[in-house]
């Protein structure tokens, strides 16, 4: 066998058992409002009996605008406005379907935006 031969060859691969995980990310411009979410997202993943990490406070994300005043004269003068988007990271191991189907028919305050991604 010659070497080309033998990098050519490859291994037979062995079937791992795959954990799946749901990874919840949840932002809201009200942090009050995205922890009261987040305690209902886990309130209802525990209510089945799934295991949990998080709620993983992510960085803050600040968006700063800065504005005239006065559109003609005073150009020096300017006021700065800023948002801040509030952000959790929740991650459910190994998720029943009970689970999925209880967290898509949760209802949460307006505000509140999830991203759901099955890994």
């Amino acid at each position: 066998m010659t070497v080309a031969e033998k990098k050519t060859k490859t291994k037979p691969a062995k079937e791992k058992d795959v954990a799946h995980k749901l990874r919840i990310r949840v932002r809201a411009y009200d942090s009050k409002i995205l922890d009261a979410s987040v305690r209902q997202i886990m309130d209802t993943a525990l209510r089945y009996d799934a295991k949990i990490l998080g709620p993983i406070p992510l960085p803050t994300e600040i968006k700063k605008y800065t504005v005239n005043r006065a559109a003609f004269v005073y150009k020096n003068a300017r006021e700065q406005f800023e948002i801040r988007i509030h952000k959790r990271l929740i991650d459910i191991l190994n998720p029943m379907p009970k689970v999925i189907e209880s967290l898509t028919n949760l209802s949460l305050p307006s505000g509140v935006s999830i991203d759901v991604k099955m890994m």
